[in-house]
């Protein structure tokens, strides 16, 4: 794989935004333009994380994918309530600028979206607000279920991170941001395969679960699998190529 770190000029958010870009290094996987990955990382980290806390290049070995690891702050993937509409950006604006410097596929049925712990709600929020631009979307010990977490013992500091993106954070169940009440109010199932990992220590496994049966009660074609394993890279290491094998991808070699 060849990494490389590029800045995204975004109209939307009206500044730069950093992003770590992993492309395909064998003249085969570049044969027909190869699918992308849209890769969100968690609250803490930024766009580099994922190359330094998990072995993702040898984990990509042989799929004709692209991953795009773009810097998303704090802000849930989400249109902030104030701040800035990041949500648009990853779903609207980001897929036309990584098509003009990279020669990706634009097909939506080439086009995946997942994440960990807040990119993994980001990648679930996408799958269910724009199914018709991927073909499967994963979480890694996604915050899923929003809704549960309003009376936590939050610090000032992520009490104040909460409120920049969702207002009053009371305000959350039962809102847009609240992902299991979307799937409730939804007319139709969403058309995407949907795939949830996540350790049986973790502190968000109910998350998870939550989602995984509003999903299911909505009839998605959805599956959860659990692992020993907490909130932790250790966990996200482990499981990352079971996402790679999951999305509809065909691996051309282990070299």
């Amino acid at each position: 794989m060849a990494l490389i770190e590029v800045r995204f000029d975004s109209e939307t958010l009206d500044l730069s935004v950093a992003a770590n870009v992993l492309l395909p290094d064998s003249a085969e996987a570049w044969r027909e333009p190869p699918a992308v990955l849209y890769l969100l990382h968690g609250l803490s980290d930024d766009h580099t994380i994922w190359c330094r806390r998990t072995a993702i290049e040898r984990h990509l070995a042989g799929y004709p994918l692209a991953v795009v690891m773009p810097d998303v702050q704090k802000s849930f993937c989400c249109d902030m309530a104030h701040g800035a509409d990041y949500f648009s950006f990853l779903a609207d604006e980001l897929p036309a600028l990584v098509g003009r410097w990279f020669k990706v596929s634009p097909k939506p049925e080439k086009t995946f979206v997942a994440g960990l712990s807040m990119g993994g709600y980001g990648a679930m929020k996408l799958a269910l607000e724009r199914s018709d631009r991927y073909a499967a979307a994963a979480s890694l010990s996604g915050a899923l279920d929003l809704a549960a977490h309003v009376n936590d013992d939050f610090s000032e500091s992520r009490r104040r991170a909460f409120e920049a993106v969702f207002g009053e954070v009371a305000t959350v169940p039962g809102s847009v941001f609240d992902l299991p009440a979307a799937l409730e109010r939804m007319a139709t199932p969403p058309p995407l395969p949907l795939y949830l990992c996540v350790g049986t220590e973790d502190y968000l496994r109910e998350d998870s679960r939550t989602f995984h049966a509003a999903a299911k009660a909505a009839g998605a074609n959805v599956v959860l699998e659990e692992g020993p394993g907490e909130h932790s890279w250790s966990f996200w290491d482990r499981w990352l190529p079971r996402v790679l094998e999951w999305l509809p991808v065909e691996r051309r070699s282990d070299s």
